[in-house]
């Protein structure tokens, strides 16, 4: 019962992490800001998001943030503004005058994304997305074989699931980071910078306006 209950979850979780959503759309594009290192710090940031929701499951606070529709609004909307604030900082790069390098002589190279800010922007990404809270409350009861301690069951899945979550957005960064030099051109990076800045508008709009 446990073995197929722990490769059942392991197949539903890797089903989930795979489909594109805004971490991962917050992973490629800081890839591009801040290279390899960059991709992976914000990966690493989303994983602790993600263990941090899984030991608020474990204590039941989840089950108070979904029960409770002012608080459950407020992280919503939260992080809607966030993804949102982080998509029209894309546009706008991707707009601003000079940073292609087309026909400039003294175009100014974009400023390298830090390290603190990549991990911050992924830790913010997920914490800020309150479907997680939802996921986790409503995933993790389903795959706990019975006689097992709730609260170590639910944090151990959490963390399996946090540490998936890691490797799949860490070989996006790596993968974005071999062809830096290629999606780095200018008129490549602002093309990116516009598509990823409407996908972040986008979700982050999407968040907002979805019911639970």
């Amino acid at each position: 019962m446990l073995a197929s209950s722990v490769l059942a979850f392991l197949g539903v979780s890797a089903l989930v992490i795979v489909t594109p959503g805004p971490d991962t759309a917050v992973t490629v594009r800081n890839a591009l800001l801040g290279g390899r290192a960059g991709g992976i710090c914000t990966a690493l940031g989303v994983a602790v998001g993600q263990a941090v929701w899984a030991f608020a499951t474990s204590l039941g606070i989840v089950a108070l943030l979904v029960a409770s529709e002012p608080l459950f609004l407020a992280v919503k909307y939260a992080g809607a503004a966030y993804l949102v604030w982080l998509g029209l900082h894309a546009l706008r790069a991707a707009w601003r005058p000079g940073e292609s390098g087309e026909g400039a002589t003294a175009a100014r190279p974009a400023r390298r994304l830090g390290r603190g800010a990549a991990f911050r922007q992924g830790l913010v990404s997920d914490l800020g997305n309150p479907k997680m809270a939802v996921f986790f409350a409503s995933l993790l009861p389903q795959f706990v074989p019975a006689g097992q301690p709730a609260f170590t069951a639910f944090l151990a899945l959490g963390l399996v699931f946090s540490l998936m979550t890691f490797a799949w957005l860490a070989a996006y960064a790596v993968a974005v980071a071999k062809a830096g030099d290629v999606l780095r051109r200018p008129r490549i990076r602002r093309a990116i910078e516009g598509v990823t800045g409407a996908l972040l508008v986008g979700l982050g709009l999407r968040i907002a306006a979805e019911q639970r």
